[in-house]
């Protein structure tokens, strides 16, 4: 009888025979393939349906955006060649670079950006208010498109240079029709690889070939912006989820590149002188998320609790292992960022066990289970829930923590049934600063109902001071009210940070180079010798 370990050492080996059986010529396309452990499985393939960072890097490798941001922050024109502003800043003219087209040959036209950007503006949060603002979006002709506001609207460039969550990636208009609230099944783009959907296996394998169509702008590569150029011939994503699979994957040159290192790995990886271990992109920070729409967190004195049993360091320490890839900080926004502030109310990353009860008791909470979403398919989150259990359990709430792989909870965390029925009430996720360092670009901060991002709060107030961070151009003023939102955030208990961690990228030394330093992990310029 096998062993329970020698077991798991046959099922990943077959596994991993799986991932290559279509790709028998292993060793003579070695400088060819790249073969990469994505973050996580890849399930949903709409960049603009879901935020989930896996999802956002199909979207990068795919399509292309009308402007992009390099190493430092700073917007740098993409898909556009020009663009010029009227001097009452209301009317702005972009002009399409050439040789733009899509993956079926068919040129990219002012028509396909004004239907992208249109079904984007439906979804992301900083797109809403960008075309609440608008007053018409017109095509001049084929290469050139116009948008005017009502009033000077002054993040036009920061809202379509958007990093994550949500990117306003550049699609077919035919696609762009679909309803922003159902995901596209054609995953036609621009970008610099061609999605793979004849060898594409849910759960074993992604694959991508390289664009050799595509014309890569003449700026060197930075961030999202530059030149995207692709040195491979092949991109395949190996779903391994087991984190010391991984890590013997890479080790043995079965895989090129670990997208995220699993902290728990950290140390043996290091260590080995035949890898990497590398740090393309800046921290990041895991948050608690609620649901608000339905009971108990749509009363903010029960989410207020819920968030008094955060105890920071225990959580980190348990996910992130080693004390050098993590930190606390109770502000929403990166610590050490222009709008990150002491100013957090009554949260402060430790636990408030007997304030949360007292608050329970006040409120009225009827003891019924609270399902917090566990993925325990995820090495990067799966510390997280068991801990937060027993916090919350300390508070006084009955937990219902439920397993499920990562993909079903992105999916799952979009229904807005009450638990009986498939709903939620809490998840952890991760974000990293291309998200938070600016109360505009952060999904989680919505106040606008099942308009907003999962969690759907209702808060006019935050919505309010939004609007007026957004009008401001005043940088002491916007920094008084990014910490105003802040401390809305808080006493609306609409979600709360965990902490931050350090992102690590883990691939093979004298093997892999050219990986780009950019806000989120993208994939161009990488070569393999």
């Amino acid at each position: 009888m096998l062993s329970k370990r020698n077991l798991k050492a046959v099922v990943v080996g077959a596994m991993l025979a799986a991932a290559f059986a279509t790709t028998s010529a292993f060793a003579q396309d070695a400088g060819k393939v790249l073969r990469l452990v994505p973050q996580s499985d890849l399930k949903i393939l709409d960049p603009i349906w879901t935020t989930a960072f896996i999802t956002r890097n199909h979207g990068y490798a795919v399509y292309d955006t009308l402007f992009g941001v390099d190493e430092q922050g700073k917007v740098k024109p993409q898909m556009v060649d020009k663009y010029t502003t009227g001097a009452d800043g209301k009317t702005w003219t972009f002009t399409l670079r050439k040789s733009l087209e899509f993956h079926d040959g068919k040129p990219v036209t002012s028509e396909d950006v004004l239907a992208s950007l249109k079904r984007w503006g439906q979804r992301d949060g900083l797109g809403q208010k960008m075309y609440a603002a608008l007053d018409k979006a017109e095509a001049v002709d084929a290469n050139t498109f116009r948008l005017v506001f009502k009033d000077s609207f002054g993040m036009v460039v920061d809202a379509l240079s958007k990093p994550s969550s949500n990117p306003p990636f550049i699609m077919p208009a035919r696609v762009a029709a679909t309803p922003a609230d159902k995901q596209i099944d054609d995953a036609t783009g621009s970008g610099p690889y061609i999605f793979k959907k004849d060898e594409y296996r849910p759960g074993e394998k992604v694959v991508y070939l390289k664009n050799t169509r595509y014309v890569p702008r003449t700026e060197a590569p930075s961030g999202t912006a530059g030149g995207k150029n692709v040195y491979v011939d092949r991109m395949e994503w190996i779903i391994l989820k087991d984190a010391q699979t991984q890590a013997n994957a890479l080790a043995n040159g079965e895989v090129d590149m670990i997208e995220w290192l699993p902290p728990e790995q950290y140390t043996a990886l290091k260590n080995n002188a035949a890898i990497t271990v590398d740090n393309p992109i800046p921290k990041g920070s895991f948050a608690l998320h609620l649901n608000h729409i339905i009971p108990p967190f749509d009363n903010p004195k029960i989410a207020q609790a819920a968030i008094m049993a955060i105890n920071q360091e225990a959580l980190m320490r348990a996910q992130m292992v080693h004390k050098e890839l993590y930190n606390s900080c109770a502000s929403v926004y990166p610590c050490g960022t222009a709008f990150s502030s002491d100013k957090t109310g009554y949260f402060t990353g430790k636990p408030q066990f007997e304030k949360a009860k007292a608050l329970l008791k006040e409120a009225g909470y009827d003891g019924k289970p609270v399902v917090l979403m566990y993925p325990a398919d995820f090495a990067l989150l799966n510390k997280f829930p068991p801990v937060m259990a027993q916090l919350l359990k300390q508070a006084g709430f009955n937990v219902d923590m439920q397993s499920m792989d990562w993909p079903t909870l992105v999916t799952r965390r979009a229904k807005k049934d009450p638990v009986d029925k498939g709903g939620w009430n809490l998840f952890i996720t991760g974000w990293g600063i291309a998200d938070n360092m600016n109360p505009m670009f952060y999904a989680p901060l919505t106040g606008n109902g099942e308009k907003g991002w999962f969690g759907w709060a209702t808060d006019d107030k935050l919505e309010q001071l939004k609007s007026e961070f957004l009008a401001s151009a005043d940088e002491p003023r916007r920094k008084e009210l990014a910490t105003a939102i802040q401390q809305r955030v808080y006493d609306t208990g609409i979600y709360a940070p965990i902490g931050e961690y350090k992102p690590l990228t883990a691939y093979r030394k004298g093997v892999v180079s050219g990986v780009v330093r950019s806000p989120v992990n993208v994939f161009w310029n990488i070569k393999k010798s």
